[in-house]
């Protein structure tokens, strides 16, 4: 079987299931694990990623409004892949190819390859995928064994947990302000925290810096949507924010990579819960930082 994956959750779903052999295009934003850094990329981009926060988002909504592709797929490269099978997902247009241009696509190779997209909103939805993709690529007994490993290091992060759970804060964006939803919430539950911002499958909202304070939190968890640590850091150096930096000054803040660990929906979530109760209480963890902004003149 051929496959194209469209996101790097996918991708990664893949390849744990043990089918990286199977795959044959990939998106520009794969990058997980390193045998498939050499493979065709099949989707691009015009945001540049290396802009601050506030311009990527002013990128993307001008792009939107225009009625412009924030993810824009080649069609002739997947065309000459000739891929049986193209994951894909249907839940934020900024983060794939679009659902319908997918499916407008498959319509014009022949022979058509199967389109399986993806639709987690929480943990329960990536078990789910986790599923389809092993039962599309006849790894059903594959899939059903890595859902249960995962299920199960959840489980003994949960039973480890400490009373009473801290209120947490995650933020997935810094500007504009925006804090994690979906699976976030039940990562931090198995932490042994209380998300006191968002709900297990919403999505994720847009807030005020004014309106963090009275949620009365204990912990902020800082994990950018797309960005690494290193990119973190540097945006909350540059955060520019008297509320921001107060509530940071007062409450204690983490860094974790968001980018890997937690925006996507695939088999390292489980690895992203970790990594929160890392930060809630203090363990040293290699990929998981306190930070505390500079004072300023």
């Amino acid at each position: 079987m051929r496959v194209v994956t469209l996101l790097p959750a996918a991708t990664e779903i893949v390849a744990a299931l043990g089918g990286a052999g199977h795959l044959v295009g990939i998106s520009h934003e794969c990058d997980y694990p390193g045998s498939v850094h050499g493979l065709p990329r099949v989707t691009s981009t015009p945001v540049d990623p290396s802009c601050s926060s506030a311009a990527i988002d002013a990128e993307v909504r001008r792009l939107r409004e225009a009625g412009r592709p924030v993810i824009a797929v080649d069609a002739e490269q997947i065309r000459k892949l000739r891929p049986d099978l193209i994951i894909t997902q249907g839940l934020c247009e900024v983060c794939a190819v679009s659902d319908g241009e997918v499916y407008r696509l498959a319509e014009a190779i022949h022979p058509a390859p199967r389109i399986l997209s993806l639709a987690a909103r929480d943990l329960g939805g990536i078990w789910r995928d986790i599923q389809d993709v092993g039962a599309a690529l006849d790894r059903g007994d594959e899939a059903k064994e890595l859902v249960l490993g995962l299920q199960g290091r959840l489980r003994r992060l949960r039973t480890s947990a400490v009373s009473p759970s801290p209120r947490v804060l995650c933020i997935e964006w810094l500007e504009p302000l925006y804090l994690a939803g979906h699976w976030v919430p039940e990562l931090v539950a198995a932490a042994g925290g209380e998300d006191v911002g968002a709900r297990a499958g919403s999505h994720s909202a847009r807030r005020e810096w004014a309106e963090l304070p009275p949620l009365r939190p204990d912990h902020v968890v800082v994990m950018l949507c797309g960005l690494d640590m290193e990119r973190a850091r540097a945006e909350l150096e540059a955060l520019d924010h008297t509320e921001a930096l107060a509530l940071m000054r007062r409450v204690p803040t983490s860094i974790l990579d968001g980018n890997q660990y937690t925006s996507r929906p695939g088999p390292r979530v489980v690895d992203g819960a970790e990594q929160i109760r890392a930060a809630l209480t203090g363990v040293p963890a290699g990929e998981v930082e306190r930070w505390l902004p500079a004072v300023r003149c």
